[in-house]
């Protein structure tokens, strides 16, 4: 009797796995996190509901349109670099045109959740966000200049002082002063990662720091702006928005995350740069648990 021989069942990833990956969701809820943080300090009492959903839900879906534009505006150097080239759009699995259809959905539907849902000027800011990201930042300052993520880590920054507006409807001060303390972070952060991806940066031309100014300059360059970051995490307690909690826990994250800098520029071999890229991403995660503890308990005291 012949053997019949069955052929392995092709193995293909689910088109909503592709959409979603599109919008970078690890990152996304970093920034929900720290626009909830804004939300809960803007308030001495419960989150009013609809801010809560509509403010979340409407932030996340712009954020999440502004990383699909990303991915679409980039789909060409990513599919050059190891470490994006097996994303969606350069494999093929999302086209562009389908690509920019579903940013555009998601974008408008999260615009008129913060609209309808908490107020115009939440709407107005985070649309401002997502242009300064998906357009200028990765449209532009990407492919111009080495200080690029300085200068486009504002749009990355404000997801605290968006949370803010969403429940009181208005700027302030301490709610400014949280996209301080993410601006301050974004340069050691960022930094990290291109000096271990140097050499994916130098073949598709962009002009990553390391690649432009080297890596020594870049070890100090993230040496300094940590020193920033640093003294950016004491705000909240200087203008007494934050007490004693977040003072001691504070102290000791920036404590450990300085001398993790220091290494990464003086014993780089025993500290690479990948591991101060990974920390930082918990180190400010910890940090906005922190103010979210400190307020919380003082509440309740």
């Amino acid at each position: 009797m012949d053997k019949v021989e069955i052929a392995p069942m092709a193995v293909t990833s689910l088109p909503w796995r592709d959409y979603l990956e599109m919008t970078k969701p690890k990152v996304v809820a970093l920034m929900l996190l720290t626009a909830l943080v804004g939300m809960c300090l803007a308030t001495d009492g419960w989150i009013p509901l609809p801010a809560l959903l509509f403010g979340l839900s409407g932030i996340g879906l712009m954020a999440g349109a502004a990383a699909a534009i990303n991915h679409l505006l980039d789909r060409r150097i990513d599919q050059i670099m190891a470490r994006t080239h097996n994303r969606p759009l350069p494999k093929g699995r999302v086209k562009a045109a389908q690509a920019l259809l579903f940013a555009a959905l998601i974008g408008t539907l999260g615009f008129a959740m913060l609209y309808l849902g908490t107020n115009p000027l939440t709407a107005w800011l985070t649309l401002a966000s997502l242009i300064g990201y998906a357009v200028i930042y990765t449209g532009f300052l990407k492919r111009a200049t080495p200080q690029n993520i300085v200068i486009g880590g504002l749009a990355g920054a404000m997801p605290p002082l968006l949370g803010w507006t969403a429940v009181t409807g208005d700027f302030h001060g301490h709610g400014l002063l949280l996209v301080i303390i993410i601006f301050a972070w974004t340069p050691p952060h960022f930094w990290a990662l291109a000096i271990a991806r140097k050499e994916e940066y130098a073949k598709v031309g962009l002009p990553m720091l390391p690649v432009t100014h080297g890596v020594a300059y870049t070890q100090t360059q993230i040496l300094l702006y940590s020193f920033l970051y640093v003294l950016a995490c004491m705000l909240p307690v200087v203008v007494g928005m934050s007490g004693a909690l977040y003072l001691t826990g504070s102290s000791i994250l920036s404590g450990w995350f300085l001398v993790r800098a220091w290494q990464v520029k003086y014993q780089s071999e025993r500290y690479p740069p990948m591991k101060l890229f990974l920390l930082s991403i918990w180190h400010l995660l910890a940090l906005f648990v922190l103010l979210l503890a400190d307020h919380y308990w003082v509440l309740w005291l």
